[in-house]
């Protein structure tokens, strides 16, 4: 009995004998999140050319960036419930030819309305592909190699984000905004024939019961965050939208709590070490993604910088981003989270106050600066936090944590982006003087949201523990027993 337990509590033991490829049966997985991250960051650079081509405003056109990571943050939870009706490679094969058919649309889209469409499927192919790439790694590859593989993962997921604005940049300043989704295509075709030839199926297939109450309340919250950009905080349109998502979020949070097999297990929240850990990671993914979303957009339309340069100017923080991103995990080893978390907050903070300060005659050496510093502070955080957070938990909740996290920061992503819109526009309306100069002082506004996020996380991380916890992989009490 005690082998069996054992047996469930760590199934990749068992898959990893049974795939033979394990590799290159990765492959399809990898490309599709490395295009799906490239996705998620290359638009938000192109948001000034797409207000020229549709006459549309920012605060409508940023729905192109958050209903994509709605989506995401939509299917991801339901990823696990989704693994359990079908076959893991059912499951990726058609991932990547709904992205397909979603890059299409959008690089054909002769509309808004269809382009804001082909991005929506293009999210639900992400949003199946990024937390199955994790739950298949740790079942085909034995313990000893999986340090390696979550490695390579974590480099492609931060590659993707480094390099997005700067190859967005190099195709808007030599073809139009079609191509960036253009380019998506080819290699998503040679992860489909990747996943046809080499993906073997893991896992059980139980068909258990599905809850939608998640997708009415996520969607309600970012909804009512995006559209007051363009009605006001105080419309009826945004409280109606936000009542609505915190009513059924609620009710969501309820109904997980109590059921058997809940598809997100929302008890490992009582953890304290996991819920403090997964707030900072919340809170630092709000703060990259809030940057990221102003600072092409104040290079552009603030400074008067070419498009194809601003992708050069953001390589070096995106650069940055993903080397420290390796380092910090590092030393979450030796010292533990609370301390890098702490000096990455302090960092971070310059960098942002660096952006908040800079005027519509900043010099390119001075915003890049400002964003490698910003770069340096956030990623410092991140990596102990999360590392804290997932350590804490053991056996079947560790994968729930993951869920959790994944989940979560694909909607802060989303609701972030929104409320940046939302300060862009308001620190815009507020300001006199040229173009420049108001979308300078938009910027601004958005940067103070920045900032503010910062300084709740920076006070947040004295509650993570400096201390360093073992690596051993625990049960769960059903497999002691």
């Amino acid at each position: 009995m005690e082998n069996v337990q054992m047996e469930q509590a760590h199934p990749r033991t068992s898959s990893a004998s049974r795939v033979r490829h394990p590799k290159l049966a990765m492959v399809s997985m990898l490309l599709g999140a490395f295009v799906g991250m490239f996705s998620e960051t290359s638009l938000k650079i192109a948001l000034p050319k797409l207000s020229i081509a549709f006459n549309m405003s920012t605060a409508t056109l940023q729905w192109l960036v958050t209903g994509y990571m709605l989506i995401i943050g939509i299917i991801m939870p339901l990823s696990s419930i989704i693994s359990k009706w079908f076959s893991t490679r059912k499951i990726i094969i058609f991932a990547l030819l709904v992205f397909i058919l979603g890059s299409v649309l959008s690089a054909m889209a002769p509309s808004f309305a269809l382009l804001l469409t082909g991005r929506m499927i293009q999210g639900i192919g992400t949003g199946l592909i990024l937390p199955l790439m994790f739950a298949v790694a740790m079942q085909i590859f034995p313990p000893q190699k999986l340090g390696a593989v979550n490695g390579i993962m974590a480099l492609v997921i931060m590659f993707a984000p480094a390099i997005g604005p700067t190859l967005t940049g190099l195709i808007l300043g030599i073809a139009n905004w079609r191509w960036i989704f253009w380019s998506f295509i080819p290699l998503l075709v040679i992860a489909l024939i990747f996943a046809v030839m080499e993906l073997e199926n893991v896992g059980h297939i139980s068909k258990p019961r599905v809850d939608v109450l998640s997708i009415i309340g996520f969607s309600g919250i970012v909804a009512g965050a995006s559209l007051s950009s363009r009605y006001g905080w105080a419309s009826w349109q945004v409280i109606v939208s936000l009542v609505i998502g915190l009513v059924v979020l609620f009710l969501y949070v309820h109904r997980q709590l109590t059921l058997e097999s809940p598809i997100l297990n929302l008890k490992v929240l009582k953890n304290k070490e996991f819920t403090v850990g997964t707030i900072l990671v919340m809170l630092d993914f709000a703060i990259i993604l809030s940057a990221m979303y102003l600072m092409p957009q104040y290079i552009q339309n603030g400074v008067g910088i070419a498009v194809a340069l601003t992708g050069v100017i953001m390589l070096p923080g995106g650069v940055i981003n993903a080397v420290t991103s390796a380092i910090a995990g590092r030393l979450y080893d030796n010292i533990g989270a609370r301390r890098p978390a702490i000096l990455g907050f302090i960092i971070a903070f310059i960098g942002a106050v660096m952006l908040a300060m800079a005027s519509d005659t900043a010099s390119i050496v001075y915003i890049i600066a400002a964003h490698v510093i910003l770069m340096i502070g956030a990623p410092l955080a991140m990596s102990p936090a999360q590392t804290s957070a997932l350590n804490s938990l053991s056996g079947r909740e560790a994968g729930d944590g993951s869920t959790i996290l994944n989940t979560m920061q694909q909607v802060v992503g989303a609701l972030a982006t929104a409320f940046a819109t939302s300060f862009l526009e308001l620190g815009r309306g507020a300001a006199t003087g040229s173009a420049a100069a108001r979308f300078t002082a938009g910027s601004h506004t958005g940067f103070y949201f920045t900032i503010a996020l910062i300084v709740v996380a920076f006070i947040v991380s004295f509650q993570l523990k400096d201390r360093q916890r073992g690596h051993s992989i625990k049960l769960d009490e059903s497999a002691k027993n």
